[in-house]
């Protein structure tokens, strides 16, 4: 970046390559394996030198936390803003949810150290701060922005008539229409709530093995089929 010093360049050259080693020990010891200490060691660096640049075990987990879900966030919002680029030939908001899907699902297979980390098992004694949440909500902010989207111009149709939400979520409704300002009713917000979570556990499921001897022939299709199915449900239609 234009205007850094030479001091910057090199710390943030160090930062990238503690990072880097760190995410190559996610895949052989796992999130809870992770060590200042082996990190030092593979640099050449004498252990107390790596705590100028992250303190602890955890600051090192929180930064790759935080790159993880920006990694994520990015890729759905390059795969929207694909859809939206083509003007009058762009899919409508049911091809849109169908390509954020996918954009989660495949940064996921490519990655899939790095999406244990952030919706695999927790990290015992490791408590994300506050500083996760802004790049945490970037992907749901596009389905967010696409469910909001279509609601507005009256597109919103769900699968068949559906229970209202009980009275007791609506807290819970409120606080996901503000965090991700989602202008749209309580049982449209709980549709995409679920949605989100069958998503996401969706590719869980098949990153994670449940899928073995259950879905084996065509994953790719049966994930699309599924997605269509939620946004379906959500009332995603064209």
């Amino acid at each position: 970046m234009a205007g850094r010093t030479a001091r910057e360049r090199v710390r943030a050259e160090l930062i990238r390559e503690i990072t880097e080693i760190a995410r190559r020990q996610l895949a052989t010891e796992g999130a809870a394996g992770l060590s200042l200490r082996a990190v030092a060691r593979e640099m050449g660096m004498v252990s107390s030198a790596i705590y100028r640049y992250f303190p602890s075990r955890d600051d090192l987990l929180t930064a790759l936390i935080i790159d993880g879900y920006n990694a994520v966030g990015a890729a759905v919002e390059q795969a929207d803003a694909r859809c939206t680029a083509d003007g009058a030939g762009a899919p409508g908001h049911a091809g849109r949810w169908l390509a954020v899907c996918r954009a989660v699902r495949e940064w996921a297979l490519a990655h899939p150290h790095e999406y244990a980390l952030l919706y695999g098992s927790p990290v015992p004694g490791y408590k994300a701060p506050d500083t996760t949440v802004p790049a945490a909500a970037r992907d749901t902010v596009v389905f967010a922005r696409i469910v909001a989207e279509a609601h507005a111009a009256g597109a919103l149709d769900p699968a068949g008539p559906l229970p209202a939400p009980p009275p007791s979520i609506a807290g819970d409704l409120a606080r996901v229409r503000a965090a991700v300002d989602l202008a749209a009713p309580d049982e449209v917000i709980v549709r995409a709530l679920t949605a989100w979570a069958g998503l996401y556990g969706t590719v869980s499921f098949e990153l994670f093995g449940q899928f073995a001897n259950t879905v084996e022939d065509d994953r790719a299709a049966y994930f699309d089929h599924t997605m269509t199915l939620l946004g379906r449900l959500i009332g995603l239609k064209s």
